[in-house]
């Protein structure tokens, strides 16, 4: 226990301390970075409700609120979009990925807490949204670099994985999962296209959800009834919107 009533209610119970199971979904967190979040949420504050309510000084341990990361304890925490967190919230960071104290209102805390985290970010040539400062990405152990997938199965795998709707009453073949599929493979080498800006699997996964969709309507407005509704070439041409 870290916290101040762990340590607490362990001295008073000793070995009749309760002990809870936590599953790998509470074990597990995750942050959106944008430019609004704030030492608080991550970290934590103080809060003078608290200690007004249970009448205690405003630097004990026990009035503090804690933040996300502090909860995730013994867990994963994962910060998306590392490069749009503000400079000085990403400075709060290094302390806790080097020497595990923080500060909370000038008053300094040691918190061991037993934690990986983990953050996400588009190469800088990517998008131009903010940086990581050099300090934070020398204390990151391990960097891994991703990649467009390199085969058309391994494409169509994702984006099985990933449409918003299953449609089992539709059969599509392979041929037509090739097509859809390829139409993005072709854009990635495309001299038309502006490859900095990257051409992302949600390409494909859209283009897809809009030629099942397509699949459907046409079946209405001919008035098919049938149980099984397969694609014809026509249907091909709904994936447009999702391509401009």
């Amino acid at each position: 226990p870290v916290s101040p009533k762990g340590r607490n209610l362990v001295n008073e119970l000793a070995d009749r301390t309760p002990i809870q199971w936590r599953t790998r979904e509470e074990r597990y967190h995750e942050k959106l970075a944008t430019p609004d979040v704030s030492i608080a949420d991550l970290i934590g504050d103080i809060d003078p409700i608290k200690a007004a309510r249970e009448k205690l000084d405003i630097s004990n341990e026990e009035v503090i609120h804690w933040g996300i990361i502090p909860r995730t304890n013994r867990g994963i925490f994962a910060i998306n979009e590392l490069p749009d967190l503000q400079p000085r919230i990403q400075e709060g960071l290094l302390n806790i990925l080097e020497e595990a104290d923080i500060q909370v209102r000038g008053f300094p805390l040691r918190l061991p807490l037993d934690i990986c985290i983990v953050f996400t970010a588009n190469p800088e040539d990517y998008t131009n949204r903010g940086n990581i400062i050099t300090p934070l990405k020398d204390r990151i152990d391990s960097q891994i670099i991703t990649h467009y997938p390199r085969s058309l199965d391994e494409a169509k795998v994702i984006t099985c994985a990933e449409i918003a709707e299953k449609k089992p009453h539709i059969t599509v073949p392979e041929l037509m999962r090739d097509i859809v599929e390829e139409v993005t493979f072709q854009a990635r080498a495309s001299e038309y296209v502006d490859q900095s800006s990257g051409v992302s699997a949600r390409m494909s996964i859209s283009a897809y959800e809009n030629f099942l969709s397509n699949i459907e309507r046409r079946a209405i407005v001919a008035g098919d009834q049938g149980d099984e509704l397969y694609p014809r070439v026509c249907d091909l041409f709904a994936i447009i919107p999702a391509t401009t």
